[in-house]
């Protein structure tokens, strides 16, 4: 080895390389990749793995996982508590621990959150083809199962010469740590390549710093957005989670206390002003409030602050009914701040929102208007306390229930994670957001299995900080092996699993679309073949149990309440299992989502199914 040179394999250059890779705004610094999720293989042992042996903890920490998914929803979990200035990397196996990639990298870059994925991959010298778990193309060779992450990336490379890992690690970086860019950055590695020895230049391991930019509106865009909101009379503010990620909350509640603007948040935008504040509406679209949904319909300007405008948040089209309603776009990237033919401000949303300040000097929305909206979320707090009261608390609680014993265990810090079934509708419509973080749904992706590695990710990023991950029995069918992980890393995780013996939040929309709740019930067989027999007699307080965690049964909202309280102040990881009352007691939708229903069928439900449909149907807009 010369003075300017070090002689290193691949994946020890590799690992070395992301130890000293930060990322810094408003001057404070953090380390990009802070540590490395694995599962080992033929494909990653003696290559990545061998590295992360030989540089030791302090250079890169090691995690070891039970799932390769559940590595990337943990890692996804920490990028998200620490507002995208941190991320984790997930080395893999070739073949399935590969493709079990796909679905987390799905997740991230559709929630725009940074991840760094490391597959193992063929021979590149393609000596021993076809080797274990090889993909054969009869037409490509250089095709492997690894091009199932082409699409869910937002930057893929193979590395198939040691040499090519230096600008493509370069540009991995780049990408992660750039805002308007970030997701899921695969850097394919074949297993040879990993192995294979090379002369990398010093200035490959120097230190480098990512500059998190924030980028400020330009002055046109900025003199048409303020005109906008001046001739506006029924503004609404859509937060999305660029509020949260730019730390921009403080900015957007003294805007708001300046301009009276009331604030409706989509599932990542939730908690960018507290619960309490006098314009904060909660949730919009089809699991949003009363008040902002009716404010909505009414709205002459529509503010998005960091939001890519989901059908949820749009009710698939028919929520802004408004003839003269336009849209004004605050987003970091263009690509979401043109959409709706909106009024663009590409820029950082803390800049973006100092500066409309800066330039609305005494501009407040009318009384009367202000009036409006006070009241109507008056009259929504008053639906909250109705959903969460539980007057007999030697009943069986109900969903809702769960949740008003959730509210009133939680600190304000705490962190309550949830993805998938009918939970995210009602915290959406329901919870009670004290902090910025308090509130975490992945709701891009909506990836059952997601809550409990999350939840492991953001302990991580945040020590001592109660998490709570909440999941149904479908849910955590699809994923507990973490639950292996926490208890080895000693992280004092809680679930609450509720049991309610299916897919409730489907069953639902089955029905509401003429399914009849076909194929939804964890129930046995009945005589005519259907899953309509008695329920399945599946335990999983004491699968739960057997993982390692403690469990705590409370069958009545007595004994939920002291479950709860118990599981906080514990420093175990713990799980509180209840069996909930299915009768609905959430509030109803408030709008519509679009999920289209057969146009012809015998069956009765159907065809009632397709005539409200259509109804719906008709009420939808192009905003051109």
């Amino acid at each position: 080895m010369s003075a300017t040179t070090r002689r290193l394999t691949t994946a020890q250059a590799l690992v070395r390389f992301l130890s000293v890779q930060y990322t810094e705004r408003d001057g404070v610094r953090r380390r990009l990749i802070a540590g490395t999720w694995g599962i080992f293989g033929h494909g990653n042992v003696a290559g990545v793995g061998q590295a992360l042996l030989e540089a030791g903890e302090d250079v890169m920490p090691f995690h070891q996982g039970r799932n390769e998914q559940s590595m990337v929803h943990a890692a996804v979990g920490y990028a998200r508590q620490l507002n995208r200035l941190s991320a984790q990397a997930v080395t893999t196996s070739i073949g399935p621990g590969a493709t079990n990639l796909v679905t987390g990298a799905a997740l991230a870059t559709i929630n725009r959150l940074p991840v760094l994925l490391l597959p193992g991959d063929y021979f590149a010298s393609h000596a021993p083809d076809p080797l274990l778990q090889q993909l054969e193309h009869p037409v490509e060779a250089d095709v492997s199962v690894n091009d199932t992450l082409r699409p869910v990336s937002r930057y893929f490379d193979r590395i198939t010469r040691p040499e090519a890992l230096i600008p493509s690690a370069l540009q991995a970086m780049r990408v992660l740590a750039d805002p308007a860019e970030t997701g899921a950055v695969t850097l394919a590695l074949p297993q040879d390549v990993q192995a294979e020895a090379y002369d990398w230049p010093e200035e490959f391991f120097a230190e480098r710093v990512w500059y998190v930019r924030r980028p400020a509106p330009d002055p046109v865009e900025l003199t048409a957005a303020v005109e906008a909101i001046r001739s506006a009379e029924r503004p609404l503010i859509v937060a999305g989670g660029g509020v949260h990620h730019s730390e921009a909350e403080a900015e957007l509640k003294a805007f708001t206390d300046a301009t009276g603007i009331p604030v409706a948040s989509t599932q990542a935008g939730k908690g960018s002003l507290r619960h309490d504040h006098p314009a904060d509406l909660g949730g919009i679209g089809h699991t949003g409030t009363a008040v902002s949904d009716g404010l909505a319909r009414t709205a002459d300007l529509v503010i998005g602050v960091g939001t890519r405008y989901t059908d949820f948040t749009t009710a698939s089209g028919t929520l802004f009914q408004n003839p003269d309603v336009r849209f004004l776009n605050l987003n970091i990237t263009g690509f979401d701040a043109h959409k709706l033919a909106a009024r663009t401000l590409v820029c950082d949303a803390r800049s973006g929102l100092e500066r409309l300040l800066e330039e609305l000097p005494g501009h407040r929305v009318s009384e009367a208007y202000e009036a409006e909206y006070r009241a109507g979320k008056e009259r929504w707090d008053e639906v909250v306390e109705a959903a969460y009261r539980a007057d007999d608390v030697s009943a069986v609680p109900t969903q809702t229930q769960v949740l008003g014993a959730l509210d009133a265990a939680v600190g304000d810090d705490d962190v309550v994670i949830n993805a998938a079934g009918s939970l995210p509708g009602d915290l959406h419509k329901l919870w009670r957001s004290r902090s910025p973080r308090q509130y975490h749904l992945e709701y891009g992706y909506s990836c059952m299995g997601y809550e409990i590695p999350a939840g492991i990710g953001v302990q991580q990023a945040a020590p001592g900080t109660p998490v709570w991950a909440l999941v149904g029995d479908g849910t955590y069918l699809m994923m507990p092996t973490e639950i292996v992980t926490a208890v080895q890393e000693g992280l004092p995780l809680n679930i609450v699993l509720l049991q309610n013996h299916g897919y409730a939040s489907i069953g639902g929309l089955s029905e509401e679309t003429g399914g009849e709740r076909f194929g939804t019930a964890y129930r046995f067989r009945s005589a005519d073949g259907t899953f309509t027999g008695a329920p399945l007699p599946v335990d999983l307080a004491a699968n739960a149990a057997s993982l390692g965690m403690d469990v705590l049964r409370a069958k009545t909202v007595r004994e939920l309440r002291e479950a709860l309280a118990a599981a906080r102040a514990s420093d175990r990881p713990t799980c509180v299992y209840v069996e909930t009352d299915p009768a609905p007691t959430a509030p109803p939708a408030e709008a519509w989502w679009d999920v289209p229903v057969a146009e012809t069928a015998s069956r009765e439900a159907a065809v009632e199914a397709r005539e409200r449909y259509d109804r719906q149907v008709a009420g939808r807009r192009r905003h051109l």
